[in-house]
């Protein structure tokens, strides 16, 4: 039995039995201190496989004895598949949406997550991962190149953005490897490559965290533009909030922040920019 890759769940198998192992291996998180804290030496640390497919990644999980492996599939056919070729996942595996998953529930406690990452839901499984980092200690993925490459890089790049900013804020992120298209069945149009987030030590931002989202996504919705001009409406609310004339609002937007392209400012700098605007 076979699993025919669906086109509108985003399916690219993996195939290549090297690059499987070495996305497994990158899961380190059972060697960091900090991911010992809440559990006993003896305990393996739960970690959820997003999209195992036929389960490529699934056998080399399988082996480890450090993780307590669980595993979300929404494609029916992989789920029966799964259960047929893999003793043992009855109980381990759910059908369902990751982005439905009420994490919380299925892990009270600090949980790693893993997988090859559909394409077309990849920003939003990190956003999920966001909401829920206090319990994500690490994240190992493998998603399109340029998604890799968007939240792993720096300010000053063009590909430096919203997500860069947000995971940033809370994981160190390491870009891995690239893996050509030649390592999937069927092989996609573009490379993809494998990331690594970490936990950073940041405990609060120092600044309202709703309202640093809505400026790091107000920003580089018009990333083209001088951040005056994106960020025009959270200046005013706050000036009609403090009661500013005409005057004050055009002197505090007349500062050197406000005339800078978002992709300049670092993590920090939004900080300090939410601060100024809450």
């Amino acid at each position: 039995m076979e699993v025919r890759a669906k086109k509108a769940l985003g399916q690219h198998f993996l195939t290549d039995q090297k690059v499987a192992r070495a996305i497994v291996d990158a899961l380190a998180c059972h060697s960091e201190p900090s991911c010992h804290s809440e559990r006993s030496e003896e305990s393996p640390l739960p970690v959820l496989e997003v999209g195992p497919g036929m389960g490529v990644l699934t056998q080399y999980l399988l082996e480890r004895s450090d993780i307590d492996l669980r595993l979300i599939e929404i494609d029916s056919e992989s789920v029966e598949y799964l259960l047929t070729h893999f003793p043992g996942m009855q109980g381990r595996l759910m059908e369902g949406d990751f982005l439905k998953l009420k994490l919380e529930k299925l892990f009270p406690e600090r949980f790693a997550v893993i997988g090859n990452f559909p394409y077309n839901i990849s920003s939003q499984i990190f956003f999920k991962i966001l909401d829920n980092k206090d319990r994500i200690p690490e994240v190992v993925g493998m998603v399109q190149k340029e998604v890799a490459e968007r939240i792993a890089e720096g300010p000053g790049s063009k590909t430096y953005g919203i997500l860069s900013v947000l995971l940033q804020a809370w994981y160190d992120i390491e870009y891995l490897f690239t893996v050509g298209s030649g390592c999937f069945a069927p092989p996609p149009k573009v490379e993809s490559a494998v990331i690594r987030l970490r936990r950073n030590a940041r405990t609060s931002l120092g600044c309202d965290e709703a309202l640093f989202k809505t400026v790091v996504k107000t920003a580089f919705g018009q990333r083209r533009k001088m951040m005056r001009n994106p960020l025009r409406p959270l200046a005013r609310a706050k000036a009609d909030r403090l009661g500013w004339s005409e005057d004050e609002l055009a002197a505090f937007l007349a500062q050197e922040v406000f005339s800078l392209r978002p992709e300049k400012l670092s993590v920090e700098d939004f900080v300090a920019l939410t601060r100024q605007l809450g």
